[in-house]
């Protein structure tokens, strides 16, 4: 006799018993909830301490904790019914995320999010705690590594009679054109340079030059259009 029950068998089988819901007891539900908030809100501090791109989204950092949540009670509810766990397949399948992600390490902490609360909705309590400890050691760790040479955009604004002066000194330190405009007189550059250990001596060098009129400095991401 084949013990082997097909895919046709569970699919009768959860029919069947279809008012299995309350498999999931009330003690189970705080539990997880509390669990995946818990992470949630240690993902959360993580991101605000070790943010490190131009703007701070509370917004953004608020899902972290939402979505940890709502994982958890998704994978509740489709691990207590195979008809449950169908039906909802279907239904994500319809959703679609159009928010634009510049930073690659928010889509890191989007996965940690939802992986967190997969374990913890799986009641894999343990994993979800260590492995959420663990991932945040290891950006603390990684955050804290000084970066010496860091990427910065130079725009300058001058006259004709600073241009010989300033394309010594430019190459003194070692800039790269990113984009060059000239309107009424004026010539606009903007450069990309390296900063070590944010010496930013050489803005009143430019400032002094006869002829500049404004030098500023920009944080560079990698995201900057003209």
């Amino acid at each position: 006799m084949n013990d082997t029950l097909g895919f046709k068998d569970l699919f009768k089988k959860s029919v069947l018993h279809l008012e299995s819901f309350g498999t999931v007891s009330y003690i189970d539900i705080i539990l997880g909830l509390a669990c995946s908030f818990g992470i949630g809100m240690f993902i959360y501090w993580i991101y605000k301490r070790y943010f490190r791109g131009v703007v701070y989204s509370y917004n953004y950092n608020v899902s972290f904790v939402l979505m940890t949540m709502i994982t958890t009670l998704i994978i509740m509810t489709i691990s207590t019914n195979i008809i449950l766990s169908l039906g909802m397949v279907g239904a994500l399948s319809i959703v679609r995320f159009r928010t634009a992600v510049k930073d690659p390490l928010d889509i890191v902490y989007m996965f940690w999010a939802i992986s967190a609360g997969i374990a913890t909705g799986a009641k894999m309590y343990p994993l979800s705690i260590i492995g959420s400890l663990v991932f945040g050691l290891v950006i603390a760790w990684l955050s804290k590594k000084k970066i010496k040479h860091e990427a910065y955009l130079l725009i300058i604004r001058h006259t004709e009679e600073a241009t010989d002066e300033l394309r010594v000194l430019l190459q003194k330190l070692n800039t790269k054109l990113k984009s060059k405009s000239v309107r009424n007189g004026f010539t606009e550059v903007t450069l990309e340079i390296n900063i070590v250990d944010d010496n930013t001596a050489f803005m009143k060098i430019i400032d002094n030059i006869q002829g500049v009129q404004t030098c500023s400095l920009v944080n560079y991401t990698g995201d900057y259009a003209q």
